[in-house]
């Protein structure tokens, strides 16, 4: 009998550690071709497991991640930064940064758009807030300079939509315009943005343990197979010249 009650005990405990919760923290990028995807096929092998997807600033999500309140995190850096040590990585996709802008604006009559379109232009730049990857990026491309009007919002989803109302253009990775709703419906397009060869990485990352969830892990892995399946980008080649091709890898910490 106390045999078979340690068995239910393990049955139980392995049940719940299959139908858990599962928590990914977000900068919301390449919602609609990686991440909704990855989500739908895991749910298809784990039909009892809750996914919650949480939008959040990059330190928010590393935060989480540290603290066990998220399983997984989907976040950008740009090429060359650093890795925090305490997550396993796993780069997934790598783009460049583009400007996100409706179909009808007179920049996209623009093979590429320079800074000093964004800095003359008549249109408000949407600039993410501090704390995005791309609100860094921004900084250092204008090199301090800003544009006669500006607004300041949080996450790609929001600028997009922003974008798409007429309110401004905004400066975006092209893995989060690429397949978006609005991009398919023609309310957004984007450009690519004059002699700049910046990479933009999502990178999975999820706390280093001995001991990983099953879920967490099958989603993982789930991610991971949907990014091999792009190929590792959205788009034509995206690495500076005289570099190798990017490659989808399992990274690890710098």
């Amino acid at each position: 009998m106390l045999d078979a009650v340690d068995r239910l005990r393990g049955a139980a405990g392995e049940q719940h550690r299959i139908s858990r919760m599962v928590r990914v923290g977000t900068v919301n990028a390449a919602t609609v071709p990686l991440l909704i995807p990855a989500v739908q096929e895991f749910r298809a092998a784990h039909p009892l497991t809750q996914v919650e997807v949480v939008g959040a600033q990059q330190s928010e999500i590393h935060r989480a991640l540290t603290e066990g309140g998220f399983d997984l995190g989907l976040v950008n850096q740009l090429d060359g930064d650093d890795v925090p040590a305490d997550f396993e990585s796993a780069q997934l996709l790598c783009g460049r940064p583009v400007l996100c802008l409706r179909p009808d604006s007179p920049l996209a009559s623009r093979a590429v758009v320079s800074v000093a379109d964004l800095l003359d232009g008549d249109e408000a730049l949407i600039a993410m807030r501090s704390g995005y990857v791309m609100h860094r990026y921004v900084h250092r491309l204008l090199e301090g300079h800003a544009p006669s009007f500006s607004y300041s919002t949080d996450g790609a989803e929001m600028g997009k939509l922003m974008v798409a109302e007429g309110l401004g253009v905004t400066v975006l990775p092209d893995f989060s315009v690429i397949g978006d709703p609005l991009e398919r419906r023609g309310a957004i397009t984007h450009r690519p943005l004059t002699d700049d060869t910046t990479r933009v990485l999502l990178m999975l990352q999820r706390r280093r343990s001995d001991s990983v969830p099953r879920a967490a892990h099958d989603l993982h892995e789930a991610f991971v197979r949907r990014a091999r399946e792009l190929g590792g980008k959205l788009t034509g080649p995206a690495h500076a010249p005289g570099t190798a091709p990017h490659r989808v890898t399992r990274g690890s910490p710098a």
